[in-house]
C-alpha cells in the first residue's frame, strides 16, 4: 500500500509538472514601426498580429500552450530597432520574432539575430536580409513573409515585355529598400528586352520630384517605373500628373495600399499599374485558387469580427504578419521551442497557404514565395483592377 501511494504521488507530480508546463506561455517578441515615419505600416501590422496570436490561442495555442507577445516600437529607426532586439534578448528571453517592417531596420538587426540565434521573421520587402556573402553576412536565423524584391520586378518586368514597353525609366529612392529594388531593376532588365533610359533617384521624405521626371519627359520613355514605399510614391504620382506626362506610371509591390490612392489623389493615382499580393483583388482571383478562401477567412475577421478596417483600410501589406505568425507556430507545434530545432522545422515549412502567398522554403530560399503568388493591377475608378 505504501508502495503504491509513492507511486500515485510520484505520477500526479509528473502529471502536475506536464500539466504546469502545458499552461505556461510561450514569449515570441514583435516589433514594429509603431511611430516615426512608417507607423502607419507598422501599427496595423500590429494589429494583424494581435488578430492572428488571438485566433491561434482560442484554437489551443501551441500544443495547449498561449502564446505571449512581448511588443517593441522601433520608432521607424534603426538604432531603436537594435535596442528592442537586445531587450527581447536579454532580458524578454523570447523564443521567436515577428518584425520589423522596413529593409533598413531589418538590415541593422540582422547581425545581432543571427549571433543571438534566434528564429526571427521579418516582415520587410528587400532582399538583403535573406541574402548571404561578403557584407551581408549570413541569413541562417532570418525569414522574410512578404516576396522578394526581385520576385516583385519580375512579375512587373514580365508584365511590360508582353505589353510591348520597351524603353523604361526608373525613379528609385535612396533608402534600404530603393536601393535593393534598383539592384534588380537593372539585373534584371536585359532578360526581358528592355533598356533603362533614365535613372533618378530621390529622397523617401522628398515633397517633390518634378526635376527628376521633368528630365524624364524629355525622354519620352515606354514607362515609367517607380521604387518606393510610403507617402513618396503618391507624391511621384501627383507630379506625373502635374507635369501632363501621357508615359504610363508603374510602381513596386509596396504601394497597393488605399493610402496611396488618397494621397496621390484620385485623379493622379487613376490608371496606376503594380504588382500586388492577390489580397488586393482577392474576389477577382478564381475560386478555384487555394489561396482564395483563406484571403475570405481573413478579410472577414479584419473587417466583421475586429473592424481594424474603419482606421486601417486592407493593404498589400495587410497579410504578412499573419503568414509570419502562423508559419513559425506551425513549425513551433512539429518542433518545440529549441532554437535549432524551431529553426529547422521553419525552413521546412511546404505548401502552407498564406494571405500573401503559397510558401514553399528552403536553406537556400528563406521567403519560399514565386512571381506566380503575385498579380498585377491596376487602378481604376479608385478600385484595384485585376489584369494579369
Amino acid at each position: 500500500m505504501k508502495k503504491l501511494l509513492v507511486l500515485l504521488l510520484a505520477t500526479l507530480f509528473v502529471q502536475g509538472a506536464v500539466w504546469a508546463n502545458a499552461a505556461e506561455p510561450i514569449k515570441i517578441g514583435a516589433f514594429f514601426s509603431l511611430s516615426g515615419p512608417a507607423e502607419t505600416i507598422g501599427t496595423p501590422t500590429k494589429l494583424v498580429t494581435l488578430m492572428v496570436v488571438d485566433k491561434i490561442n482560442k484554437e489551443g495555442g501551441i500544443n495547449g500552450r498561449p502564446i505571449e507577445l512581448v511588443w517593441g516600437d522601433t520608432e521607424s529607426e534603426p538604432t531603436k530597432a537594435v535596442q528592442a532586439l537586445k531587450k527581447f534578448i536579454h532580458v524578454d528571453k523570447v523564443a521567436a520574432i515577428i518584425g520589423p517592417d522596413r529593409t533598413d531596420l531589418g538590415m541593422a538587426v540582422k547581425k545581432l539575430v543571427e549571433e543571438a540565434k534566434i528564429p526571427t521573421f521579418m516582415t520587410v520587402g528587400g532582399d538583403p536580409v535573406i541574402m548571404g556573402g561578403g557584407p551581408l553576412g549570413t541569413f541562417v536565423w532570418v525569414f522574410k513573409s512578404p516576396q522578394r524584391s526581385s520576385t516583385a520586378v519580375e512579375k512587373l518586368y514580365s508584365y511590360l515585355e508582353k505589353q510591348g514597353l520597351k524603353k523604361i525609366a526608373l525613379m528609385t529612392s535612396s533608402d534600404g529598400f530603393g536601393k535593393d529594388g534598383k539592384r534588380w531593376l537593372d539585373q534584371l532588365a536585359p532578360k526581358h528586352g528592355l533598356t533603362i533610359v533614365a535613372d533618378e533617384s530621390f529622397n523617401p521624405k522628398d515633397k517633390d520630384m518634378t526635376a527628376q521626371l521633368t528630365k524624364i519627359k524629355g525622354i519620352s520613355p515606354d514607362a515609367v517605373v517607380c521604387w518606393t514605399i510610403g507617402p513618396a510614391g503618391a507624391i511621384v504620382a501627383k507630379n506625373v500628373k502635374q507635369l501632363d506626362m501621357k508615359t504610363p506610371l508603374f510602381q513596386c509591390h509596396g504601394q497597393p495600399d488605399p493610402k496611396y490612392i488618397e494621397l496621390a489623389t484620385k485623379a493622379a493615382a487613376e490608371g496606376t499599374i503594380m504588382p500586388s499580393t492577390k489580397l488586393m483583388a482577392w474576389e477577382q482571383i478564381p475560386d478555384s485558387d487555394p489561396q482564395k478562401a483563406v484571403i475570405k477567412d481573413f478579410v472577414h475577421l479584419y473587417k466583421d469580427v475586429y473592424h481594424y478596417d474603419k482606421q486601417f483600410p486592407i493593404n498589400t501589406h495587410s497579410g504578412y504578419a499573419w503568414d509570419a505568425v502562423y508559419i513559425v507556430a506551425n513549425a513551433m507545434k512539429k518542433a518545440g521551442t529549441d532554437p535549432e530545432k524551431l529553426r529547422e522545422a521553419i525552413e521546412q515549412t511546404k505548401g502552407y497557404v498564406g494571405i500573401s502567398g503559397i510558401y514553399n522554403l528552403t536553406a537556400e530560399d528563406h521567403n519560399g514565395l514565386g512571381p506566380d503568388s503575385m498579380i498585377i493591377v491596376r487602378i481604376e475608378d479608385g478600385k484595384w483592377k485585376l489584369v494579369e
